[in-house]
């Protein structure tokens, strides 16, 4: 029989699409005193030439980037924090229309997971209507792309952002042991 043990430590980062440098700034000002410092952010890249999904919500011209956060996260903390970070995207809101969407997950050695409100098949249910999706798991030396990983999580820029986040993340778990 296994032994039951408490949540593992993991870096939490946000994955962010905005429509514009004000919501931006105000968004990371607010993260930052909610999580603590960003230690990493990844180039911005044209998040249209990935899909047009936010646009009737959020615009033509939207932005892309992610943040990881230095302190540690217990991988339990996330349907808590996705609860957050959906609060905070509807107080950037202009009435029903989005201004910024706000995506928290979390690395762990061997894979990156996102907080979603939204079920599907390769979703399992976390807590407090959130779910968790395996995103892309590592192997070797990069992440590889399942079936479902988003085309912007495959992009040069994520996996840049990705592996920078993880090689940290494998050095504060050293570091507390």
């Amino acid at each position: 029989m296994g032994k039951i043990s408490t949540a593992n430590r993991v870096k939490l980062f946000c994955g962010i699409i905005t429509s514009g440098d004000d919501v931006t700034n105000k968004a990371l000002n607010r993260l930052k005193e909610k999580f603590g410092e960003i230690d990493f952010k990844s180039e911005i890249i044209d998040f249209t030439q990935f899909s047009n999904y936010y646009n009737p919500e959020m615009g033509a011209v939207l932005r892309r980037f992610w943040v990881s956060f230095d302190k540690l996260i217990y991988a339990d903390e996330i349907s808590d924090i996705k609860i957050w970070t959906n609060s905070a995207e509807d107080s950037f809101a202009d009435g029903e229309k989005r201004k910024i969407n706000i995506d928290p997950g979390y690395i762990t050695p061997a894979t990156v997971i996102l907080a979603t409100t939204k079920d599907f098949s390769h979703r399992i249910y976390l807590s407090k209507g959130i779910y968790g999706e395996v995103t892309t798991i590592y192997k070797k030396d990069g992440f590889m792309k399942l079936p479902w990983s988003y085309q912007d999580y495959m992009s040069q820029t994520a996996a840049d952002f990705l592996l920078k986040a993880r090689a940290k993340l494998l050095k504060q778990l050293k570091d507390i042991k």
